[in-house]
């Protein structure tokens, strides 16, 4: 991007209240919900596990603390950056990202998106076909946990929704994205649960002064289910890379999301940067980010509850 002040000043406010559909999985699909829900934060009715999606219109909101979380051995959540928020519109991408092409339809802003479900990514690629032509910057569809090119099936993605920088270019499953296929993902800030003294898990959302431009990497895997000339052929996938937190915020979790500066963001977008080495340098060059922890409500939970008001600060 030219202007790094551009890029904050191109996201506007965002108050619209906005729903996910509720979406029927697949076999393949189911199989990554039940992996989800057994090892993620969320809590989801009984018999729910071959649908992941939003509150209806109407339903009351479910509470309660998060179930079956997969542990360090510290105690922490095992997940880190397992739920985000994005509630802006791709007219607001595009201005702040400098982006020349928009692929796909237009996606609902959510408060708690979830691995496995659609996002938008922000990405460069030459065009098709035509290797030699310069990158063009695109928004198009992703989904939430990377399918490794050399996968028998999708069911992966529900594994890697997130890759440790400290070994991405080391690591079958993200060296050859790290390399060529590196992307953004946009959001206004991302959850955490904390450990508390009672037993319980508090939540935080975990925030800047403005947009977060979350490290990305992305993949293609080919469905051999489906004939050549079928539209979902191609199933792109992302995962979102993570480093060790500042101290600050190590006391609710020890990882955090890479996040990148107005400033790296040409850099890490550029296709033409494939030698790992330099790949690693440029990794080691983003700094920390700055984030400010927000006690939240225990509604964030469950992954069919959404709306801005799961970010609303809480008393604890």
């Amino acid at each position: 991007m030219k202007n790094p002040g551009h890029w904050a000043q191109g996201f506007s406010s965002v108050t619209t209240s906005g729903a996910r559909g509720i979406r029927t999985l697949d076999l393949f699909h189911a199989m990554e919900a039940r992996y989800q829900l057994r090892h993620s934060p969320v809590r989801v009715p009984r018999g729910a596990w071959t649908t992941l999606g939003h509150r209806r219109p109407g339903e009351p909101i479910r509470t309660g603390p998060p179930e079956r979380e997969p542990r360090h051995s510290t105690g922490r959540l095992g997940v880190m950056c397992g739920r985000y928020a994005n509630a802006r519109r791709d007219a607001d991408l595009v201005n702040a990202f400098d982006i020349e092409q928009v692929v796909g339809e237009e996606l609902p802003p959510s408060w708690n998106v979830a691995p496995t479900q659609d996002v938008r990514a922000v990405l460069e690629r030459a065009p098709r076909n035509e290797p030699d032509t310069p990158p063009v910057r695109q928004l198009r569809t992703v989904r939430w946990g990377l399918v490794p090119s050399w996968s028998k099936d999708p069911t992966s993605g529900a594994r890697l929704i997130n890759a440790r920088s400290e070994s991405v270019t080391e690591k079958p499953s993200f060296r050859k994205a790290a390399s060529q296929r590196r992307c953004i993902l946009a959001a206004d800030g991302y959850y955490e649960w904390q450990k508390m003294p009672d037993g319980g898990k508090q939540p935080y959302f975990l925030h800047a002064d403005g947009p977060l431009a979350f490290a990305g990497l992305y993949e293609f895997w080919k469905d051999p289910r489906l004939p050549e000339d079928h539209p979902d052929k191609w199933l792109w996938t992302a995962t979102i890379m993570t480093t060790r937190a500042a101290d600050s915020l190590g006391h609710i979790h020890d990882r955090t999301p890479v996040v990148l500066p107005p400033d790296m963001i040409d850099d890490w977008l550029d296709p033409r940067t494939q030698e790992l080495k330099d790949v690693r340098a440029l990794i080691d060059a983003i700094p920390e980010p700055v984030l400010v922890p927000r006690p939240v409500g225990k509604a964030v939970g469950n992954v069919t509850n959404d709306g801005p008001e799961l970010i609303e600060p809480v008393e604890v």
